[in-house]
């Protein structure tokens, strides 16, 4: 489950290239699109005059074996016990790595996704056993549970309000805390026939794989090696095999770059510039792979297979589905069937709406400044689409071929449903809550005497708000107007600086803002943000560790508080707030009294002109 080698296969080339040609959410938007691509083609061949060979081509079986030993399956569950693994071994790199440096970190602003998802799934499969209390359709309530994140994003990005940074934030991390709950359901309810023996194996093959890992080794074919075995262990268990990729991932260890390995690889790398050779190579190879988590490795390798060949060839493996009058109508019958799509489109729909209200009433600042109900709603709404591992479920729970086309049914109908009543939700929201003239001009998040940074009183009649970039030069320049703006009003003006930085135009900007909070962590957040605004044309992170140095901060805490701390999302948390009203540009100014009445200013922002706004407002 690692890099074997630095070069990249034509294939991986051409899927990394098609994710990286646009932006996160154009991507996942394309990945979403060979996503259903794959779908449709799938029922078109499974419904065409050569339909017979759609079953007889994926029962085909393929054999591997070594002497008297071996795996004889299907092609269809090569695929689903197979390269599916992988796709779970991806999946468990993402759940560790947002719960170690990701949206996961910051607790308190994962609560209401994290209930959220425990809601949609229980009340979905509630709502299954209900019109399937018992026989062998009552052991697919797992189809209900899951939702399929690409698919979910990918029509977000589609049918979703233009300004969803907030909402695709929180589905990402309801959809994160999701797959572990689906995951945990597979591992503890879809096993049957558990080997003992084998079981051990498998647990001796993850125990070398974290020992290759203490030992720092970096050889791929080792992990590669031991990753197939230990599959293989999984299968003879009878634990679902596809779970050892998830059980690797987690061993793997993710965090943020360290600086002296970052410097150790740079210094390697200028040794090979200096004197090429392959004893300098292979050092400066290992020294980049050091800099980096294996974690984000590993997801930068596979996600462009998994996203776009792995789970569009699970689709066509596993979408074929006769549509036939027969299965039509034994489906539009079917407490399966219906099951199915009341459980993952009303089930979702009430779950996580329902458990959102519920969390936003007990805690009402748990929202997030512009994350409405009626938009958690149509989110909602979009989870329905449980595809990948809806299908992935029926194919473990139901031996019946008839029962399991029907369950097919339900989760295609479903998909198809729930994608329609998001889209319904959010023009319904559209029109009953119609975007007001003035409303980008409102600050969104008031002011925060816990969270924000204050300069002056905190309970100051004034306020005015910069969000700012340390590396803008107009922001730097703006600093001496805020200066005359305090010595005119005094102690009835605080200032209030969040951060907006502009990675397009000033590529120090976002370390500058993350560092800055590391001092804030301190107490020293306005002595660093003086000396980086006063150097902001010097904002190299050997010159901002001099900096913290001059203002005599503890180092070692500095740097790990820049690699690990909250910081990060921090700055994104601003950031999202600008962005969700369309603050684009640095310095932008919200000013007036109290912590909610605050107004965009518009217009110039010297001295004179904030202090004749601020007179008005107080007026």
């Amino acid at each position: 489950m690692a890099d074997m080698t630095p070069t990249m296969s034509p294939v991986r080339r051409l899927a990394q290239r098609l994710s990286e040609s646009r932006g996160a959410k154009n991507s996942e938007t394309l990945a979403a699109a060979f996503l259903l691509a794959a779908t449709l083609l799938a029922l078109l061949w499974a419904n065409s005059p050569f339909g017979d060979t759609y079953d007889t081509f994926w029962h085909t079986e393929l054999s591997i074996s070594i002497g008297n030993h071996g795996i004889a399956l299907d092609l269809a569950h090569w695929v689903n016990d197979g390269l599916m693994a992988l796709f779970f071994f991806v999946v468990g790199l993402e759940v560790k790595r947002e719960f170690a440096m990701g949206e996961l970190t910051d607790r308190s602003r994962a609560s209401i996704p994290i209930v959220a998802a425990l809601a949609g799934l229980a009340v979905p499969a509630v709502l299954f056993l209900l019109l399937n209390p018992s026989g062998e359709a009552a052991g697919a309530w797992g189809v209900v549970i899951s939702t399929d994140t690409a698919f979910v994003l990918g029509a977000l990005a589609v049918v979703g309000p233009k300004k969803a940074a907030r909402l695709r934030i929180f589905l990402l991390t309801l959809a994160v805390a999701d797959d572990v709950g689906a995951l945990a359901i597979i591992a503890f309810f879809y096993t049957d026939n558990l080997e003992i023996g084998a079981l051990a194996l498998a647990f001796v093959g993850l125990a070398v794989i974290a020992l290759l890992r203490k030992l720092q080794v970096w050889r791929g074919i080792s992990y590669f090696v031991v990753s197939i075995a230990t599959w293989v262990a999984f299968y003879e268990s009878g634990v679902h095999p596809t779970l050892a990729g998830v059980m690797i991932a987690l061993i793997l260890p993710v965090y943020p770059p360290r600086r002296r390995e970052v410097e150790r690889a740079a210094d390697l790398t200028r040794a090979f510039r200096q004197s090429p050779n392959p004893e300098y190579a292979r050092a400066a190879r290992l020294g980049l792979d050091q800099a980096v988590s294996v974690n984000e490795r590993l997801m930068r390798l596979y996600q462009p297979y998994t996203a776009f060949i792995i789970v569009p060839i699970f689709a066509l493996a596993n979408a074929g589905v006769a549509l036939s009058g027969e299965t039509l109508r034994a489906a539009a019958t079917s407490p399966l069937t219906w099951g199915i799509v009341v459980g993952l489109v009303l089930g979702k729909l009430i779950g996580i709406t329902g458990a959102s209200a519920i969390f936003a009433r007990i805690r009402p600042d748990a929202l997030a400044p512009g994350l409405t109900l009626s938009h958690i709603a149509g989110g909602a709404a979009l989870s329905g689409i449980g595809f990948t591992i809806s299908l992935f479920i029926v194919d473990l729970a139901l031996d019946d071929e008839l029962l399991a086309d029907e369950a097919r049914v339900g989760v295609l109908a479903a998909s198809v449903i729930a994608a329609a009543l998001g889209w319904i939700l959010f023009r319904i929201d559209e029109r009953v809550h119609p975007p007001r003239k003035d409303v980008s001009h409102k600050i969104l998040r008031p002011v925060d005497k816990k969270r924000d940074h204050i300069r002056g009183p905190v309970d100051a009649p004034l306020t005015l708000v910069e969000y700012g970039d340390f590396e803008c030069p107009f922001c730097s320049k703006a600093t001496g107007s805020i200066r005359e703006v305090r010595a005119y009003f005094g102690d009835d003006v605080r200032y209030v600086f969040r951060h907006l930085p502009l990675d397009d135009y000033h590529p120090h900007a976002r370390y500058a803002a993350q560092a800055s909070e590391a001092a804030a962590a301190q107490g020293k957040f306005w002595e660093m943000a003086d000396v980086l605004f006063a150097n902001s044309d010097a904002l190299e992170p050997d010159d901002i560790d001099r900096y913290a140095e001059e203002l005599g901060l503890d180092m070692d805490k500095f740097e790990e508080d820049l690699r690990t701390g909250d910081y990060i999302v921090r700055v994104e948390d601003d950031e999202l707030d600008a962005r969700s009203s369309d603050v684009e540009g640095t310095p932008t100014f919200y000013l007036g009294t109290g912590d909610k009445n605050l107004i965009r200013h518009t217009g110039p922002y010297d001295a004179a002109s904030l202090i004749r706004e601020l007179e008005a407002r107080r007026e």
